[in-house]
């Protein structure tokens, strides 16, 4: 027992001792302070007013396109033309399926491959009923308490504006960059962007068919802070989750609701989905959470960076964190949603058939070919049909952060937003950003130049979107340096 005992005691210190070799040489991602990124001169008032101006176009795009209102989409075109003068003069302009554009402000070194910067004009309707809930009305372009409100103020409007509101400055001043810069601004993505960024892209790839960074919307500077940090965290999404769409379907007998079967086709469709809830997608850090943690680890308390920096004994608890919150779980694995179920239309008539839309996405490293395989594993019933709804696609390619282009972001961030973090994730939703990955497979990145909380961030798609018109200013600074920074 004594000579177990001791044997034990080694193991724990040995243990012990590489729990804490790997704490301390833990690498710091992190780069050393640059100088600051340099103002503009550009009047606050009138930025602001020209991304008010543009939120008062409501350019919602629907589902199905047919029932899309264009009109605004013309009327947004005339305003950016009125609006950025410089712009228009100077850039070469294509028009793709009418309302796409692609601008281009050609490089003196032809030698280089282009930057492309996205956005798009198109934004999400507002709830119907909750109108007289917004602070300002959503399509008026108005500030109160210190924000501009509008549907569109986040997502995507701000980056669509301070882009060219950066491109104009630059242009005033003689600027001229060394590389090509693009700007591509779809009109549908909130509808999966077909129309908009996927015939964008075509055309990239005749004229510039490699690129050496591609930007878009996504991750943003959070404010408070993740994983416990109470100091701000710009979040860079290198890779966006793959998305799948499945309908279940169940045939019964129908009949009269006083003679029901053992098992109806609203039950069976209905055990389908449960079991599918209570089996869930199986927990992953090597689907990008593992490189959030090893940016931030160097930040943390002793303890916790302990934990982060061995991720092979601690992995479980980390898991357990995270899967406690719904962002936390949407980051650890390819996530199961029931959307939408349908069946009968009278209470007392059963349905003969029953169906269940289930939306899921995909974590990088899980296609949509082994989604189908488990998912028919887990409902275990050859009475219930799968079928694919639209087209699956698997998670976008991950980017690199160990090239040119992603220390070039990270630089123009800390230059912008000195006390934050940066640190890679996977973006949870969709963007413009993966028709574009092909063209640029080692460096699509996925960030909103933006300081924002929690709070803030909740109103995205929701009621109230708003944004701080100081903030709107760095986003501006945040685009100009980045053109500039661009190796």
């Amino acid at each position: 027992m004594r000579l177990f005992l001791r044997f034990l005691l080694l193991v724990l210190v040995e243990l012990a001792a590489v729990l804490l070799v790997n704490t301390l040489r833990l690498p710091n991602h992190q780069l050393a302070a640059g100088p600051p990124a340099p103002a503009l001169a550009l009047p606050p008032d009138s930025a602001t007013a020209h991304l008010a101006g543009a939120l008062r176009i409501a350019t919602v795009s629907r589902t199905r396109y047919a029932e899309t209102d264009t009109v605004p989409f013309d009327q947004l075109a005339a305003y950016l033309q009125r609006t950025f003068p410089l712009v228009h003069q100077r850039l070469k302009l294509q028009a793709v399926n009418h309302y796409g554009r692609l601008y281009e402000w050609p490089g003196t070194d032809a030698g280089r491959k282009p930057l492309l910067l996205l956005a798009h004009q198109d934004v999400v309707p507002v709830l119907p009923g909750t109108e007289g809930q917004w602070v300002r009305p959503p399509f008026a372009g108005q500030q109160a308490g210190g924000y501009l409100y509008g549907r569109g103020a986040l997502d995507d409007k701000l980056n669509l504006i301070g882009q060219l509101e950066a491109v104009e400055y630059l242009l005033r001043t003689g600027y001229q960059p060394r590389r090509t810069v693009l700007l591509a601004f779809g009109h549908d993505e909130e509808t999966q962007g077909l129309r908009g960024a996927a015939a964008l892209a075509a055309l990239l790839r005749t004229q510039h068919p490699q690129l050496e960074m591609v930007l878009d919307e996504g991750g943003l500077v959070k404010a408070d802070g993740v994983a416990g940090l109470t100091q701000p965290v710009a979040l860079v999404g290198v890779s966006e989750k793959g998305y799948l769409s499945l309908e279940l379907s169940a045939t019964g007998q129908g009949g009269h609701s006083s003679m029901p079967p053992a098992l109806t086709s609203v039950g069976r469709v209905a055990a389908a989905v449960a079991r599918l809830e209570a089996q869930p997608f199986p927990a992953r850090l090597d689907g990008g959470v593992s490189g959030l943690l090893a940016y931030l680890a160097p930040a943390v308390p002793f303890g916790k960076r302990l934990v982060f920096a061995n991720q092979w004994l601690f992995g479980a608890l980390i898991k357990k964190s995270l899967a406690a919150t719904p962002s936390g779980n949407a980051a650890l694995r390819t996530t199961t949603a029931p959307t939408i179920m349908r069946g009968g239309d009278k209470d007392n008539v059963l349905p003969i058939e029953a169906t269940a839309t289930v939306n899921f996405r995909l974590l990088p490293g899980d296609s949509v070919a082994a989604v189908m395989k488990q998912v028919t594993q887990v409902i275990d019933d050859p009475q219930i049909r799968v079928k694919i709804l639209g087209e699956g696609r698997n998670a976008s390619p991950v980017s690199g952060t160990d090239n040119a282009a992603f220390r070039a972001l990270q630089r123009t961030i800390g230059s912008v937003f000195p006390q934050a973090l940066v640190a890679p994730y996977v973006v949870v939703g969709a963007t413009d950003a993966r028709a574009y990955a092909a063209l640029c497979p080692q460096a699509t990145y996925r960030f909103t130049p933006v300081l924002m909380d929690q709070a803030a961030i909740e109103s995205l798609h929701g009621t109230n979107e708003r944004l701080r018109p100081a903030a709107y200013q760095q986003l501006i600074r945040f685009y100009a340096a980045l053109i500039q920074n661009m190796p």
